[in-house]
């Protein structure tokens, strides 16, 4: 399986990023559409959740456990929904594990190439360990 991180600031390997995701609730102003093969919004950290973090409201360690459930888990918002939880990230993480078996899938956001407290990495281990 072949799954990278990556900012979308750093430089683009064509070949080997293989299918490059932008997996942030925002695209960013300014950012062209050639630094992505496809944006997936729900990937992202909830709006709440990263200006928490941002404002140092949480922790690291809190970013983390929140964000895996709400990939997981989802919340309360859509409680109504009782075929469909969490916005479907659960199969597109499963999803994206299957397609990183047949070619390399690469993470990206718009933290800095070397931020080790990014949810980008966070996701990429979700996708290595989800069942298929």
């Amino acid at each position: 399986m072949s799954i990278a991180t990556k900012s979308v600031h750093e430089p683009i390997d064509r070949k080997g990023d293989g299918l490059r995701i932008l997996a942030s609730r925002f695209r960013g102003r300014g950012l062209s559409k050639d630094c992505y093969d496809v944006w997936m919004a729900n990937l992202g950290p909830s709006d709440p959740l990263l200006e928490a973090f941002l404002h140092d409201e949480i922790t690291w360690p809190q970013l983390r456990t929140r964000y895996r459930k709400e990939m997981l888990e989802g919340d309360g918002y859509e409680e109504p929904n009782r075929k469909l939880r969490n916005s479907g990230q659960k199969f597109t993480i499963r999803l994206l594990a299957r397609i990183a078996q047949d070619q390399p899938v690469t993470l990206l956001c718009h933290c800095a190439a070397d931020e080790e407290h990014c949810h980008r990495h966070v996701l990429a281990e979700l996708i290595r360990t989800a069942k298929l």
